[in-house]
């Protein structure tokens, strides 16, 4: 039996601001909306709108909602990643399995360049990269591959390599999700609402190719039919549009929430199973605006408002549910065949 390869697992989202300050939200910013997979124009004349009208304000707007979810040990968001990824470790460390872990970002360090040559460093014969997304698009998975490979390229390194597009339909993960719903208070024998609620992507990029929406909608499907729910207990909303001038995939998420204030009198929960770790997009935007307006729009349509209106599912984050799920969407990657 030949000797096993020494695997590197590299662990990929999309980053976090060093800092919740205007400057450092700026530099963060400017990578995440410089990359061509995200900008919405030709290289040239975007950066000029880019540096001279979107930044001077998202930098300062921005920094304001990222002040809002800091800890006192930094970002929710880098912390949440440094204990999967000992997790996921200590998971092949009790099996004896020569795999190491590292997790990188696209848009701040960590850089996935760097973790790279981390792993080449420790002497690797293979790399597995998952993309913490688990429905891939073109802005998303694409720019996890376009990093990988000109990292590899810079690096001289002409290893084994594996990237993992997406794991909408992994068992473990629909299982994983469901079950959170579940723990989150979601009574699947009462007449509770669920609202699927994923990141928003330009119509242009599904026109292209882009698989993305199929994938929300497989999952959604997925996760309903393990809670045992109909059609008309659940539905799907789309949040995080980046701006007007293009059209984005819909319904909105905060028009699906408005339709629901105004015409059902059941407890809603909503969860988001494309943000593999919560982030701004959950932590601040659901807190501070969603649910909010949901419950403005209870009051317009003659509704009580209570706490228990509206629930909001976190993301599997640190938990062991969420060791065992990339746990089990690399198994068939990270040994030799």
């Amino acid at each position: 039996m030949s000797e096993l390869k020494t695997v590197g697992v590299l662990l990929v989202n999309t980053g976090t601001p060093d800092a919740p300050k205007p400057r450092a939200v700026r530099k963060y910013l400017a990578r995440f909306l410089s990359d061509p997979r995200i900008c919405p124009m030709p290289k040239v004349p975007w950066w000029f709108i880019l540096h001279l009208c979107i930044l001077p304000k998202r930098g300062r707007v921005s920094a304001k909602k990222y002040a809002k979810i800091w800890t006192r040990d930094g970002s929710p968001f880098t912390i949440v990643h440094e204990k999967l990824m000992r997790g996921l470790q200590a998971q092949y460390d009790a099996e004896k399995a020569p795999v190491i872990v590292r997790v990188a970002m696209d848009y701040s360090k960590p850089f996935v360049a760097d973790k790279l040559a981390e792993l080449q460093s420790l002497g690797c014969d293979r790399v597995v990269v998952l993309p913490l997304y688990p429905q891939s698009a073109l802005s998303t998975t694409g720019s996890v591959k376009d990093h990988v490979r000109h990292a590899l390229e810079k690096l001289n390194w002409n290893v084994d390599t594996c990237i993992i597009d997406n794991y909408h339909d992994n068992p473990t993960y629909i299982r994983a999700i469901a079950a959170s719903i579940k723990h989150a208070g979601f009574d699947v024998d009462s007449n509770d609402k669920l609202l699927f609620s994923y990141h928003s992507i330009p119509l242009n990029d599904v026109e292209q190719g882009d698989t993305y929406e199929l994938q929300t909608g497989a999952s959604s499907l997925l996760i309903a039919s393990e809670l045992g729910l109909d059609r008309v207990r659940w539905t799907i909303g789309y949040q995080c549009r980046f701006d007007k001038s293009r059209k984005w995939v819909s319904p909105y998420t905060k028009d699906v929430l408005k339709r629901l204030a105004e015409h059902s009198d059941a407890r809603l929960f909503m969860v988001c199973p494309n943000f593999a770790v919560d982030c701004l997009e959950t932590l601040y935007d659901i807190d501070y605006e969603f649910k909010p307006m949901y419950f403005d729009d209870m009051i317009e349509a003659g509704r009580t408002v209570d706490e228990d209106c509206f629930h909001y599912v976190p993301c599997l984050d640190k938990s062991k549910a969420h060791v065992q799920v990339l746990y089990s969407v690399l198994e068939p990657y990270v040994m030799e065949k």
